[in-house]
């Protein structure tokens, strides 16, 4: 197969009219969604592990400041992904590789485990029965067709945990709906708009995994960046930061630790413009994320309240300005974006991307 690769003849391209070609750039902005949605899923899994790495220490620390020993096993992240199509098996792949993910922490329920050998192989356990995966997982990845959705919430929707996120490639069902569906406030949904005026730099022959170890496809994908012609909604991001914040609330951290460990997970990645010591980085304060009120009188001890992110990705909330106007955290959450994938931006890089930001 590989020496046919590169025969016209075999090409998507060579059976299309010429009157029809203009509608070839579909076939780019197909591809850039389902890169964009890869790679977008990728950086959550990422943050999230590394997220629980920072509190499993921040608790470690804590007990010994007092003379006794954290005696909690480490708690790695359980995916589960519910749908072995085209888009299951694509985001299994770059889960598994680009994460990466444990194959025994990766699970995937479809009503054809049979075909899904490859992925068997590698030991990833494949079956089907939604609410089994539903309470296992911590991140549960919906990659199912709209018609078949009502009855995939109806089976888990009693099935998992509180802090469980679940998160939507079902771009038909909108988020109300899905909290209807789901009975959950913890879901997250990607919406993604396609721009003009930008050059398709998406190739639909190329594997997602290899075009995500491209600088060029990598940078198009940053929440920040429209080139490519494909943006993520803001909202996404905003959702993601509270997600952050559930994750601390269900392991009952104090909100002053919960700060600390933001910033860490966050604004750890500088940019060229910090300084050494730091002083110029941007912090995140209780205030950015509660009302001030809420915030003054809040006892040192307790954890944050739990937000409802599907409450978060449709209203304002406090920290929606930020990520809107403030340059300097956008600039480190570029910057972060990039060295999650391996990917160090130069000061040229950074300025192209902050200033071609649509938002």
């Amino acid at each position: 197969m590989d020496l046919l690769r590169d025969l016209k003849t075999l090409q998507f391209e060579y059976g299309i009219e010429e009157e029809d070609r203009c509608w070839l750039y579909l076939q780019g902005r197909y591809q850039g969604r389902m890169t964009e949605a890869c790679a977008h899923a990728i950086f959550l899994c990422k943050l999230l592990h590394n997220l629980r790495k920072l509190i499993y220490e921040m608790k470690v620390s804590s007990y010994r400041s007092v003379g006794s020993h954290y005696t909690n096993p480490k708690d790695e992240l359980k995916v589960g992904i519910i749908g072995g199509g085209h888009l299951g098996k694509q985001l299994a792949q770059v889960l598994l590789h680009l994460v990466p993910i444990p194959p025994e922490k990766l699970w995937i329920s479809t009503r054809r485990p049979e075909a899904l050998e490859e992925f068997q192989k590698l030991g990833i356990r494949c079956f089907y029965n939604n609410a089994y995966l539903a309470a296992w997982a911590d991140m549960i990845f919906l990659c199912c067709l709209p018609s078949q959705l009502p009855n995939i919430c109806a089976e888990i929707n009693t099935s998992f945990k509180k802090d469980s996120i679940v998160y939507s490639f079902v771009s038909a069902i909108p988020i109300p709906r899905l909290k209807r569906l789901l009975n959950h406030t913890n879901i997250l949904r990607p919406h993604y708009q396609c721009v003009e005026g930008f050059a398709n730099i998406w190739q639909s022959n190329r594997e997602i995994t290899a075009a995500l170890q491209d600088p060029v496809i990598l940078l198009a994908t940053c929440p920040y960046n429209p080139a490519g012609g494909i943006i993520i909604n803001i909202k996404w991001l905003e959702g993601v930061f509270y997600a952050a914040l559930n994750t601390c609330t269900a392991k009952d951290m104090p909100h002053a630790q919960t700060l600390q460990i933001m910033n860490e997970l966050f604004l750890s990645a500088h940019t060229d413009n910090c300084e050494e010591n730091g002083a110029s980085c941007p912090k995140l304060q209780l205030q950015d994320f509660i009302s001030q009120d809420y915030a003054k009188d809040m006892p040192q001890r307790r954890p944050l309240p739990w937000f409802d992110l599907t409450a978060v990705q449709l209203r304002d909330t406090p920290f929606s300005v930020k990520l809107l106007t403030w340059t300097s955290l956008q600039d480190h959450i570029i910057q972060l974006y990039c060295s999650e994938f391996g990917f160090s931006l130069t000061k040229e890089q950074q300025s192209e991307v902050s200033t071609s930001s649509i938002f």
